[in-house]
């Protein structure tokens, strides 16, 4: 007779004390160990100096700003880029459990961590390459520029006329006067309070409007400075418009063809060792003309200039050049394809061409002769190594600003560019090991 089987059932009732050692139970070599270690190496006094409790004094302790820093960093690399999300890891997940330490968290604590502190952020990304470079990891000498479209948190119904802007504004005006009338005349509580929580939503559509309207008289500026010399395109173009929920953000066309609400990230990495010593985010739809204020942030960042900068066709124009081989940091040879000309062109075409040719700088005539040898090709071909950069940052969340607004967005890059840093670094220091 075969008897019953005999086994361990589970109880999900009985009361239970769990000891969990941390440190233990995550592996030496784990890779959440670098960027503790390398968030311990950073000064991160600015981070301390914001916080508002201080000892003797009343006020609740926030979470250590080196915790969330190592969070976000750590969830940048794993790309995890929801604050939702990286709460939920926090408390489930060994790696995030690590680095939290007991310490409790918030998703609106995270999400407003990432974006408060734009300035540190920069300040960290300049210190950690100048440590790079003293260690003689990393070198100016060489440093590649380029422009990546990044996805905003807006959709193209989101942009409105100028006339569009102005109803809406009119209308809200309209209704905030009609609940301030309300609030003040209805003796209930409750109902005060569901009309205040409308006035703000009210007011908040306002703002919205009024900085949209902002963006628009930028944008008709700018229209104005180019029609001054494109003036038949300009006439082509539609009405201005700017977006209600993200007033900075801009159409542009994606490699794809699609036309989305994006911004401009510009980005100057060390092709070779793969390190990003810069970054801006702007509201550019093209990357033209934007040599020079790239080589000036870097220059106020490592007080030098790079000998050699490697850019795209049109991204450096004539004058960039020539304003970059005279630069007060140092001269700086550019490397960039010359633009493509017609051939099927009339002599005069043809004249006039040679005749500007003729009157460009040296620096200039210098530049074309560069680019036509082999040597010239072959230092150029290094700059094909930063679209590995941009690929990596795609592959890993940066193809989408989970925020809104320029600064907001620049310390969402921020974090990509010191998540990429910490890595690689780590991967050149053991390969010289």
């Amino acid at each position: 007779m075969t008897k019953e089987a005999r086994f361990i059932r589970a109880d999900r009732f009985q009361t239970r004390w769990d000891f969990i050692d941390l440190e233990a139970l995550l592996p030496s070599d784990h890779r959440v160990r670098i960027v503790m270690s390398f968030v311990d190496s950073l000064d991160l006094s600015g981070l301390y100096d914001a916080i508002k409790s201080r000892e003797g004094e009343a006020g609740r302790p926030p979470p250590d700003p080196a915790v969330l820093l190592a969070l976000w960093l750590y969830a940048t690399i794993e790309g995890v880029g929801s604050a939702r999300q990286l709460d939920r890891l926090a408390q489930r997940d060994l790696a995030y459990r690590w680095i939290a330490g007991g310490v409790p968290l918030n998703y609106h604590g995270l999400s407003d961590f990432r974006v408060a502190h734009v300035e540190v952020l920069d300040r960290l990304l300049t210190e950690s390459v100048t440590a790079l470079i003293a260690e003689g990891v990393v070198s100016l000498a060489e440093i590649a520029v380029d422009g990546t479209k990044v996805r905003a948190n807006a959709s193209r119904e989101s942009f409105k006329t100028g006339d569009k802007l102005a109803q809406i504004g009119a209308a809200v005006e309209q209704q905030l006067t009609a609940l301030k009338a309300e609030i003040g005349a209805d003796p209930e509580a409750s109902s005060r309070r569901k009309r205040a929580a409308q006035e703000r939503a009210a007011r908040e559509v306002k703002e919205r409007a009024e900085r949209a309207r902002a963006a628009l008289d930028h944008v008709r500026a700018e229209r104005e400075q180019r029609a001054k010399r494109h003036s038949k395109d300009e006439a082509k173009k539609s009405e201005p418009k700017a977006s209600l929920s993200d007033p900075e953000a801009r159409n542009m066309r994606f490699p794809d063809g699609a036309i989305s609400p994006a911004y401009n990230a510009q980005i100057a990495v060390t092709p070779n060792e793969g390190i990003i010593v810069s970054l801006e985010m702007t509201d550019r739809r093209n990357d033209a003309g934007l040599a020079v204020p790239m080589v000036n942030d870097v220059v106020r960042r490592y007080g030098q200039a790079p000998e050699t900068l490697l850019v795209d066709t049109h991204y450096a124009t004539s004058e960039d050049i020539a304003a970059l081989a005279e630069h007060a940091a140092g001269p700086v040879k550019v490397f960039a394809p010359i633009p493509t000309e017609r051939d099927d062109v009339t002599p005069g075409t043809l004249a006039n061409r040679l005749r500007k040719r003729a009157r460009e700088p040296e620096s200039v005539k210098e530049w074309r002769s560069r680019m036509a040898t082999q040597d010239g090709k072959e230092v150029y071909r290094l700059r094909k190594l930063i679209e590995r950069i941009n690929a990596n940052l795609k592959n890993h969340g940066f193809g989408f600003f989970p925020v809104r607004g320029l600064i907001k967005a620049k310390a969402f890059a921020l974090l990509h560019a010191l998540a990429n840093n910490l890595m690689a670094a780590h991967r050149l220091r053991t390969k010289v090991a």
